[in-house]
C-alpha cells in the first residue's frame, strides 16, 4: 500500500497485460479440450466479425466545423447588463482555450452589434470557473495535480471581466465615439482590437501632436497590424479642438531611476521641434520659448545629439514623426553666486553668466525674506523696501539696502510714529540679512539678458547644482519664475519679448518651490503660479513640473495641472496625490523604467504607455 491508499496499487497497462495473459490462458486450456475448427466454422467467424465491424457506431469529432473567429463570446449566465452606474454592468465573456494564454487584464476588445456600430471595452478581470462540479480542493485532487505535467483547460471556463469603454460608429465615412447606450446581443463574439483607428477613437487619443509614448497594457506594447504596429499617444497641440494641452499645463512625478528625466527631455524636445509654432493675437506663428530650471544639471545636455541613436533608430522616429537630435538654440545661463563655480564638461552649450539684481525685490519683496514672516512682519518688510527705493532711487544696491536697516534713527523714527515696532523691525532686519551672494554680482544683471534669455524656438537652462545654498538657489529661482509670470500676465509689460512668445516654464524638483507653507511669502510664491496657470492658456504660458515628491505640491497648483504623467512611485502618499484613476494607481509601484500612466481627462481616457528605449538628445554622463 502507499500513501494513495489503494489507488497506489492500480496500474492500468498492468491490469490490461494480465487481463491478455488470462485470456491466453483459457485460449490453450480450450484447445486443448477441444478439436481444432473445420474451415468453415472459420469463414462463419470472418464473416461475423465484418458485420460487426460494419455495424460499429463512427466517431465524431467535439469540434464544430469551420474555422474560429475571435478569442470568445458574451456570455448571459450571470446576466449581460449596460447601466450608467459602472458597478451596475455586468458584461462578461467565455474565452476559448487556445486564446487563453494571450489575454491580460487591460487588454482592449470589440463586441459588434448587429447594425454595424461596435462595443469598444476593456478587460477589467479575469476568472477560471468550474466546468463541472467538483470539490477539487482535496489531497487526492491536489497530488495528482503535483504529478501532472499540464492542467487539462477543458475542465475549466475561463471567463473575462470587461469594462464598456464607449460605442464607435460611423459617420459619414468618419469613425467616431459615444458614451456606452445600448447592451451587446448573447454570444455576440469578441475579438481583440487591433486597428489603429479604432483603438484611437475607443481611446479619444488624438490623430497628432505632442508625442509622449507609445500605448502598452501590463507593459508590454498593444500590437496593430498597420505599420508599425505600434500605437503612439500624443497631446493635443492645435486650437482647433480647444486650447494646446502644453498651455494647459503639465506634471511629470516619478521616483529615483524612474526615468522621470530621461522622458522629461524626450517631452520637451517635441515642443522645441522647428514646425511647432503658436499663433498669437498679432497674427503671428511663433516657435515657443522653453525655459528649464535644472537643479541636477542635466538639461544643458539637449544641446548635443545622443551619440547612442543609431541609424535604425533614427529612420523609425522619422516613420512616426518624432523630433529628436539636439537643440542647437540651447543657452545654459548660470547664475552667479558668491565663489561658486560651474563646471561644464559634459555639454557643449553656450554659457551665460548672470545675477539677480537687487531691483527685482521693489515689486517682489518676499525675494529677500529669508525665514517665515507672518503678515505684519511681511508688511514691514514692505513699507521698508518702498522707502529704500524712494530715497536710494530705483539703482539701489543690496549692500545700500543693509546700511539703510542699519540707521538705528530709522529704526527709531518707525517705532515712535507707530509705522513699525522696533522689535518687528528686528525680526525684519535678522531675516533680510545672508544674501550677499545673491544680489548685484560681479555679472550682467538678468534684466538685461531679456532678448536673450526668452528666445522663440529656444531652449535655456538655469543650472544650481553648483550653488550649494539653498536659500541662494531658491532666491535665484523664484526670482526667474515670478519675472518670467509676471511680464507674462501683466497688461503693461516691461519687457514684450516675454509677452509676444510663447513660453514653456519647465521647472525640475518643483515640490522644493512650489511647497504648501504657511510663511506669508510661501503664500506669494503659490498665489503667483496658480494666477500662471490660470490664465496660461489665454497668455500662452505652459508650466512643465517635474517631481519625486507630488504630495508636497500645494493643491492650487495642482489642481490647475491638466496633464499627469506618472513613473514609478514607492510611496503610497505620493501615489494617492497624483489623483488618478485607481485601477492604475495599483500599477504605478510595479511600473518598469519607463513605462508610465498618462491621465489627462480633456485628451484622453487614461492609459497605459511605454516612453523610448532612447533618449531623443543626450543624456547621461560619460
Amino acid at each position: 500500500m502507499t500513501d494513495l491508499g489503494d489507488f497506489g496499487d492500480f496500474s492500468a497497462e498492468s491490469d490490461s497485460d494480465s487481463a491478455a495473459g488470462g485470456s491466453e490462458t483459457v485460449d490453450r486450456d480450450d484447445r486443448s479440450a477441444t478439436p481444432t475448427p473445420s474451415d468453415e466454422t472459420t469463414e462463419s467467424a470472418a464473416e461475423h466479425s465484418e458485420t460487426d465491424a460494419d455495424d460499429a457506431f463512427e466517431s465524431t469529432s467535439v469540434e464544430p466545423r469551420g474555422e474560429d473567429v475571435g478569442i470568445g463570446a458574451l456570455c448571459v449566465s450571470q446576466g449581460l447588463r449596460v447601466a450608467e452606474e459602472e458597478d451596475e454592468t455586468t458584461l462578461r465573456a467565455y474565452v476559448t482555450q487556445g486564446n487563453r494564454s494571450s489575454i491580460r487584464i487591460g487588454s482592449y476588445l470589440l463586441a459588434p452589434y448587429p447594425d454595424g456600430e461596435t462595443l469598444f471595452c476593456r478587460i477589467t478581470g479575469l476568472e477560471y470557473a468550474q466546468q463541472y462540479h467538483a470539490d477539487d480542493a482535496t489531497e487526492i485532487h491536489a497530488r495528482r495535480a503535483m504529478r501532472s505535467d499540464g492542467v487539462d483547460e477543458a475542465d475549466y471556463k475561463f471567463v473575462a471581466e470587461l469594462e464598456p469603454v464607449a460605442v464607435l460608429y460611423d459617420d459619414d465615412g468618419e469613425l467616431k465615439r459615444r458614451m456606452t447606450d445600448r447592451v451587446p446581443k448573447p454570444q455576440t463574439v469578441i475579438r481583440t482590437a487591433d486597428d489603429t483607428e479604432q483603438i484611437k477613437t475607443g481611446l479619444k487619443m488624438p490623430e497628432d501632436g505632442v508625442f509622449l509614448g507609445h500605448l502598452s497594457v501590463g507593459g508590454e506594447k498593444v500590437r496593430t497590424a498597420a505599420s508599425p504596429p505600434t500605437i503612439d499617444y500624443r497631446l493635443k497641440d492645435d486650437y482647433d479642438a480647444g486650447d494646446p494641452l502644453v498651455f494647459r499645463h503639465t506634471l511629470i512625478a516619478g521616483g529615483t531611476g524612474s526615468g522621470k528625466t530621461h522622458g522629461a527631455k524626450n517631452i520637451l524636445r517635441q515642443f522645441l521641434a522647428e514646425e511647432r509654432t503658436y499663433p498669437m493675437e498679432d497674427g503671428r506663428d511663433v516657435g515657443p520659448a522653453v525655459v528649464q530650471f535644472d537643479p541636477q544639471d542635466e538639461y544643458a545636455q539637449m544641446h548635443d545629439d545622443n551619440p547612442d541613436l543609431d541609424d535604425a533608430f533614427a529612420r523609425r522616429l522619422e516613420r512616426e514623426n518624432v523630433a529628436y537630435g539636439g537643440v542647437a538654440d540651447t543657452t545654459a545661463f548660470v547664475p552667479k553666486v558668491g565663489d561658486a563655480s560651474y563646471a561644464a564638461g559634459h555639454h557643449r552649450a553656450q554659457q551665460v553668466e548672470f545675477t539677480i539684481p537687487f531691483t527685482m525685490c521693489r515689486t517682489r519683496p518676499w525675494l529677500v525674506s529669508g525665514g517665515s514672516l507672518n503678515d505684519n512682519q511681511y508688511g514691514a518688510l514692505t513699507y521698508l523696501i518702498d522707502r529704500f527705493f524712494r530715497d536710494y532711487g530705483d539703482g539701489g544696491t543690496y549692500t545700500e539696502f543693509k546700511s539703510f536697516l542699519d540707521d538705528p534713527a530709522l529704526r527709531e523714527e518707525l517705532d515712535e510714529s507707530g509705522r513699525v515696532h522696533e522689535a518687528t523691525y528686528d525680526a525684519v532686519r535678522r531675516r533680510v540679512f545672508g544674501f550677499d551672494d545673491v544680489f548685484d554680482q560681479d555679472a550682467r544683471p538678468i534684466t538685461e539678458l531679456i532678448h536673450q534669455f526668452v528666445r522663440p524656438g529656444g531652449l535655456s537652462v538655469v543650472p544650481t547644482y553648483h550653488v550649494n545654498d539653498t536659500r541662494a538657489t531658491e532666491a535665484v529661482v523664484l526670482a526667474l519664475s515670478s519675472l518670467l509670470i509676471d511680464e507674462k500676465l501683466s497688461n503693461d509689460p516691461t519687457y514684450d519679448r516675454i509677452k509676444e512668445t510663447p513660453l514653456v516654464l519647465g521647472m525640475d524638483e518643483a515640490h522644493n518651490f512650489l511647497t504648501d507653507a504657511d510663511s506669508v511669502q510661501a503664500r506669494k510664491v503659490i498665489t503667483k503660479f496658480t494666477e500662471a496657470a490660470k490664465q496660461g492658456r489665454k497668455e500662452r504660458l505652459g508650466l512643465f513640473l517635474i517631481t519625486q515628491d507630488p504630495q508636497d505640491i500645494d493643491d492650487a497648483v495642482f489642481k490647475q495641472i491638466n496633464t499627469t504623467v506618472v513613473l514609478n512611485l514607492g510611496d503610497e502618499d505620493a501615489i494617492k496625490s497624483v489623483n488618478i484613476p485607481s485601477t492604475l494607481e495599483s500599477k504605478v509601484p510595479y511600473m518598469e523604467k519607463g513605462q508610465m500612466v498618462v491621465y489627462s481627462p480633456d485628451n484622453s481616457e487614461p492609459v497605459e504607455l511605454i516612453g523610448l528605449s532612447k533618449c531623443l538628445t543626450r543624456h547621461g554622463r560619460d
